[in-house]
């Protein structure tokens, strides 16, 4: 008899260890997709102030279309690979392809800001003021929120490589490492090329 107390005494722990593995791989999994949900409000703030900023230069950089053409096919691109992200945020394919996007917009937004140095009026422009400092917090709130999205994809994939939740996590659904956002930083070290020719 006492045997057979032992023996559901410790199957009743083991499956509260294994339930314990499963909840605190659900909890970070779902930490670091709440995350990602900051860093796509935060995109999507960004993606839609980016036509009002290519309308408010268009009239004052008329002969640079080139340059307001590639800001709108770079946030295009943008807006598409955030839209695929957020359906997986863990995808790493999803996540490299969002933050190439996510740095090819930065340079060519880049681009059509040192552009738009050269233009006197438009720089004093109230609304062109207004949308850079608009711009530039949405910079500060998605590199913040960009940080805690990796932040929590680090602490959801140290506990999943870590014993025993490695043993166990494929067979509960968390058969991969969560993948980082890094935004291409060669499209974004790369200098704004200005001409006035």
């Amino acid at each position: 008899m006492i045997a057979l107390i032992a023996l559901v005494v410790i199957a009743v722990g083991l499956i509260a260890f294994v339930v314990g593995i499963y909840n605190k791989l659900v909890a970070l999994r779902n930490r670091y997709k709440n995350a990602f949900a900051q860093i796509e409000v935060q995109l999507k703030r960004r993606h839609d102030l980016i036509p009002n900023l290519v309308e408010t230069v268009k009239g004052y950089m008329a002969h640079e279309r080139g340059t307001l053409e590639a800001v709108v096919e770079a946030r295009n691109q943008a807006a598409a690979g955030l839209a695929n992200a957020a359906g997986d945020p863990g995808d790493p394919a999803a996540m490299k392809k969002l933050g190439a996007a996510e740095g090819a917009l930065g340079s060519a937004m880049g681009r059509l800001l040192a552009l738009s140095e050269a233009y006197p009026d438009l720089k004093a422009s109230t609304n062109m003021q207004q949308l850079t400092e608009e711009l530039t917090s949405t910079e500060n709130k998605v590199a913040f929120a960009r940080q805690a999205f990796n932040d929590a994809v680090t602490a959801y994939n140290t506990y999943r490589e870590s014993f025993p939740a490695a043993a166990l996590a494929g067979s509960f659904g968390h058969p991969i490492d969560a993948s980082l956002l890094e935004f291409d930083s060669q499209a974004i070290a790369e200098p704004p090329k200005v001409s006035f020719s």
